[in-house]
């Protein structure tokens, strides 16, 4: 009504799963600059920007343990109030072995944070979205979920299973209003793809390995960690208001759109 006083929108509250990582940490600074509040997690309450103060609340997390999830998440909404978007970043990669002589416990370590640990806080999360009537959801997969890499079945299996997982929550969330998506990146710039690389620079990457069955990267470089946030930002975002259940390829065009 004219001559009223508006009452301020409530700033959007998110929460970011390995927000102590190359990509979690660059998707919390995004979506901080974007004018959320985010809630950082990790295993370790993850150590952010001092320009980021009062915009992001870092805390422990433990994506594999259940009862962490949701003590954190009621916790989180008790302080902070009502979660409206969520990003699982949270992922390891453990070292490439083949197939046929990965160890259980190396396995069981994999899909502990990759897939059920996606499962654990998008449920919580995911629960109280529905009976709200609103929220988005992302969970940062690989293109190695949908394309065969030697050496990481684990990784692959894992990434491929909480990407359908992230699918068929939007498809039974979309009545209630909620929107979930996948991101994924192919090989991006953190520490995690350096370890792995074991002192041989990212660039190594781009021209394939054609022992692997690797075709390399089209676009000749390796992404950085805000470019694979920017996807995220957007898919979490109103302009990405009608799009759920999609998984958005950020890999310079490695998988062929596989």
């Amino acid at each position: 009504m004219i001559g009223q006083a508006r009452v301020a929108a409530p700033r959007p509250l998110a929460v970011v799963t390995g927000a102590a990582g190359g990509i979690g940490s660059a998707v919390v600074r995004a979506l901080a600059d974007s004018g959320a509040i985010v809630v950082a997690g990790d295993r370790e309450p993850p150590e952010m920007a001092s320009e980021l103060s009062g915009r992001v609340h870092s805390v422990a997390l433990d994506v594999t343990s259940a009862e962490d999830v949701e003590h954190r998440v009621a916790l989180v909404e008790d302080e902070l109030g009502p979660i409206t978007m969520l990003a699982n970043v949270a992922g390891v990669l453990h070292a490439s072995s083949p197939a046929l002589e990965l160890d259980d416990d190396s396995w069981a370590a994999t899909f502990a944070v990759n897939t059920t640990g996606v499962m654990h806080v998008s449920r919580a999360v995911g629960q109280r979205m529905a009976g709200r009537g609103t929220g988005a959801i992302v969970t940062v997969g690989s293109n190695a979920g949908a394309v065969p890499r030697v050496g990481m079945a684990a990784y692959c299996a894992s990434k491929a299973a909480a990407a359908m997982y992230t699918k068929v929550l939007g498809l039974e969330l979309a009545a209630a209003g909620v929107r979930a998506n996948v991101v994924s990146p192919g090989s991006t710039d953190t520490p995690m793809l350096r370890r792995m690389l074991d002192g041989a620079g990212p660039d190594a990457l781009v021209e394939g390995t054609v022992a692997q069955h690797k075709i390399g990267i089209p676009l000749g470089r390796v992404a950085d960690p805000e470019a694979v946030a920017q996807a995220v930002v957007f898919l979490l975002s109103d302009a990405a208001s009608h799009i759920t259940m999609h998984d958005l390829r950020v890999d310079g065009g490695a998988s062929l759109a596989s």
